[in-house]
């Protein structure tokens, strides 16, 4: 199987004249047909493996707190400044990765943010460890980068596979972080350094993994299906622009399909976000134990991303093959109101440990699997501005956990400060329930929705050329989504793939496009 550049992500334009041997398929933008994860091969799978996120100030949150004199209050204005952070950054790194390409936004991120890490050992008050733990979040972004850069690499029909292994995997450093910096801390202190010293010394362990993963990514990673980077293809005349960049940002955030998803993902990478803040320090106080054991069994809600996450996109594919997207959307919807439903449980079973235990590890399940199910969805919502829906929705989860936690576990007010952690905890569960409603809205011309069927007469070409103006067909930029469309044919669900597959077999450029998508070509983008 071979790899041509005159068929790569939609934005080439000419052929060029390298061909690179892969050992597994691709379609015809060159993209990834199958996820081998036990293979290193550049571009695809080398970029698959970069992507990295770091929790690690959640995991000595019952020191810090007693040797700063934190408050409840100010513990929880922390994680809202944290994932606050994380906001502004994934709104802006889904336009700079649209321009510039995710290798160079992976690698920016981790070099930018590296240095907050180091001056965690430099905090003296809340205020100072407010203003760390939001640059720290900022480097959250990096999520928007792997989803784009996966997406870019693999094939729809197991982008949500790809995206959602991806992303657990890297958010899997949250329970990893929560398993590692207390043991280093005690170890520290039984070594001889004061236990005010040795929480900070810490720190410089997930600070030089930032600086390894920003070194590792430059020198290994590849933007495009191709093997060159955005630059070179630029260079070379291969690879055209998207447009001016306001085009490409109002086509994104005037799609209300990517709000909807960014107001979901908050109620479940958002939640995520929450309990990874709070759950050492809730297994800490609640139970009586030790730093370390609250540390270990806090981490294994983070550290369920080995499979979760994965198994949300997994689980997303499969139900594409015989229901198309509106099975994908079914699947979500299901699986996060079982995540709500468990949330409930667990606040209602603080008495017991073993139970909260056991309730933690079931509630993970479908709150991470909600995570992998939604970057099953979100690549479909715009092929233009993919950068810029990823980065609102993305931008949405850390939202939602800032606001989660700002209402439950942060505020100031008599009934926040009376509020037990088991009871913020349960009417986050209902929160999730009630808000995940929303999906019923989400609609696809050409495949439907939860409750209704397609529009007769709907194409994908339709809704991907809404995208483009007339001028900007006129020079081709359109080309990428057209083949994008041909691929996403598969989301019609098992009783069209034989004409799917039939029809993606022919190249693009030989099929006439249809009437109602010349006409969509003059039209301004709508919902």
């Amino acid at each position: 199987m071979t790899v041509d550049d005159d068929v790569m992500k939609g934005d080439v334009v000419q052929p060029a004249p390298i061909r690179k041997t892969l050992p597994y398929g691709v379609d015809s933008e060159g993209k990834a047909k199958s996820l081998p994860i036990w293979r290193f091969d550049q571009p695809h799978m080398m970029a698959f493996h970069t992507f990295l996120a770091t929790f690690a100030p959640a995991s000595l949150l019952p020191v810090i707190r007693d040797d700063l004199f934190l408050t409840k209050s100010d513990l929880g204005n922390a994680g809202v400044a944290a994932v606050c952070g994380a906001i502004a950054a994934r709104l802006g790194m889904g336009a700079f990765v649209d321009t510039v390409g995710p290798r160079y936004g992976t690698a920016a991120t981790m070099l930018v943010t590296a240095p907050s890490v180091f001056c965690m050992a430099l905090v003296v008050d809340f205020s100072s460890f407010a203003v760390v733990r939001f640059f720290i979040g900022c480097s959250l972004c990096m999520f928007v980068c792997c989803q784009y850069w996966c997406g870019s690499m693999f094939n729809v029909r197991i982008v949500g596979t790809a995206n959602a292994v991806a992303g657990g995997w890297g958010n899997m450093g949250g329970g990893a972080c929560h398993f590692i910096l207390p043991p280093i801390y005690e170890g520290l202190k039984k070594a001889g350094v004061p236990g005010f010293q040795a929480w900070r010394w810490a720190f410089f362990v997930p600070g030089g993994i930032y600086l390894l993963n920003a070194l590792s990514t430059l020198l290994l990673g590849v933007d495009h299906p191709s093997g060159k980077d955005y630059r070179d293809l630029k260079k070379e005349g291969t690879l055209k622009t998207k447009g001016a960049l306001w085009p490409v940002v109002k086509c994104g955030l005037g799609n209300y399909r990517a709000w909807i998803l960014a107001l979901t993902y908050g109620y479940s990478f958002g939640v995520e976000l929450t309990v990874d803040n709070i759950i050492v320090e809730y297994m800490f106080d609640q139970f009586g134990l030790s730093l370390s054991v609250a540390g270990v069994l806090g981490g294994i809600f983070g550290m369920m991303n080995l499979f979760t996450r994965a198994s949300g996109g997994l689980l997303s594919d499969w139900v594409a093959k015989y229901w198309g997207m509106r099975g994908r959307l079914w699947a979500l919807w299901i699986v996060q109101t079982l995540g709500g439903i468990f949330c409930v449980v667990l606040g209602r079973v603080h008495g017991s440990l073993t139970s909260t235990i056991v309730v933690m590890i079931i509630f993970s399940v479908f709150c991470q699997q909600a995570c992998g199910l939604h970057f099953g969805v979100t690549p479909f919502v715009s092929r233009r501005a993919y950068g810029v829906v990823s980065g609102l929705v993305g931008a949405g989860g850390s939202a939602g956990g800032a606001i989660t936690q700002a209402i439950w576990f942060a505020g100031k007010a008599q009934w926040q400060v009376n509020l037990q952690k088991y009871d913020g905890i349960t009417y986050m569960g209902y929160q999730i329930i009630g808000l995940t409603l929303v999906l019923f809205l989400v609609q696809f011309p050409m495949w439907g929705s939860m409750l209704t069927g397609p529009v007769e007469g709907a194409q994908e070409e339709d809704y991907y050329m809404r995208e483009w103006s007339a001028e900007e067909v006129a020079e081709g930029l359109h080309h990428g989504s057209m083949r994008f469309a041909v691929e996403s044919r598969s989301q019609r669900g098992a009783r069209a793939r034989v004409a799917t597959e039939a029809a993606a077999a022919e190249p693009v450029e030989d099929a006439p496009l249809p009437a109602a998508a010349a006409a969509a070509a003059t039209k301004p983008v709508t919902a």
